[in-house]
């Protein structure tokens, strides 16, 4: 597929998802499964989590809890990778206080848009967020303690390039961990070409051995699946991800830039 079409695309469905405030199953993709509180529910958030936020800050689109996995501590400076509308953004400035930092990146001009609003409804003075591409982050070199991000990753056409500035923006010592979905096998071909399929989360996917050295190849180390589950989500019977049935993985990965932290996930 033209990573150029791709891209549009891509940017157009979420788009259209920030400006309806509704989650990517209100139209044939399949990020999600049901609506945005009860899909949260499945994938770990609990109720003082979704009561927590600005209201339509959750919009459903996850597949993973990271902030649960992720160990953030009081004034660390924490970057999300596709922001969406800021629900894990609020989440991770909870627990990073008003001593710590949240920032936001996306790609799409009308989620950034939705996420400012709803940070100045909370009253988040501690989160701001950027427009820009997870492949070119507009973010300063060693400027960060943790990256999180979820389901997003598996939408870039240069997934490399995606880590290669995850770890170029993270201090020495500091740790990513993302929620994402990954393949345990390949999708019919018929799958794999689908934008539907693509925007969908599942045709941008790619196999979990791949994933994690991708990591690696951009210089992570301890890189390591911390959870992993079928993904439910495919089973919806939205044409475009039938094949996809059984191949899906939705998983937590870890990963760490070398260097001196004060803490993380070591030893874990």
């Amino acid at each position: 597929m033209d990573e150029r079409k791709i891209r549009k695309y891509v940017r157009d469905r979420y788009a259209g998802i920030a400006l309806q405030g509704g989650s990517c199953c209100d139209t044939d993709a399949s990020c999600c499964s049901g609506a945005p509180a009860a899909a949260s529910r499945r994938i770990g958030y609990s109720e003082g989590d979704l009561e927590s936020v600005p209201q339509g800050a959750n919009l459903g689109l996850g597949c993973g809890n990271p902030i649960a996995l992720a160990s953030l501590k009081a004034g660390e400076t924490v970057l999300d990778l596709g922001s969406g509308a800021g629900f894990d953004c609020f989440l991770a400035a909870r627990e990073v206080g008003t001593s710590g930092r949240v920032i936001g990146v996306d790609m799409t001009p009308e989620m950034v848009e939705k996420a400012r609003e709803n940070a100045r409804k909370g009253s988040h003075g501690n989160v701001e967020f950027r427009l820009g591409e997870i492949e070119n982050l507009p973010a300063a070199d060693r400027s960060v303690d943790a990256i999180i991000s979820n389901c997003v990753v598996n939408l870039s056409t240069d997934k490399e390039r995606v880590f290669a500035e995850a770890y170029r923006v993270l201090k020495p010592g500091g740790r990513i961990m993302i929620s994402d979905l990954v393949l345990s096998r390949d999708l019919p071909e018929e799958l794999a070409v689908s934008l539907a399929a693509y925007a969908g989360c599942i045709a941008g996917a790619v196999r979990k051995e791949d994933y994690l050295r991708l990591m690696e190849k951009a210089g992570f180390r301890d890189v390591r699946v911390v959870r992993e589950n079928r993904f439910e989500g495919v089973d919806t019977p939205a044409e475009a991800v039938r094949g996809a049935a059984g191949a899906v993985l939705s998983v937590c990965v870890f990963g760490m830039k070398p260097g001196f932290a004060g803490g993380g996930m070591e030893g874990r």
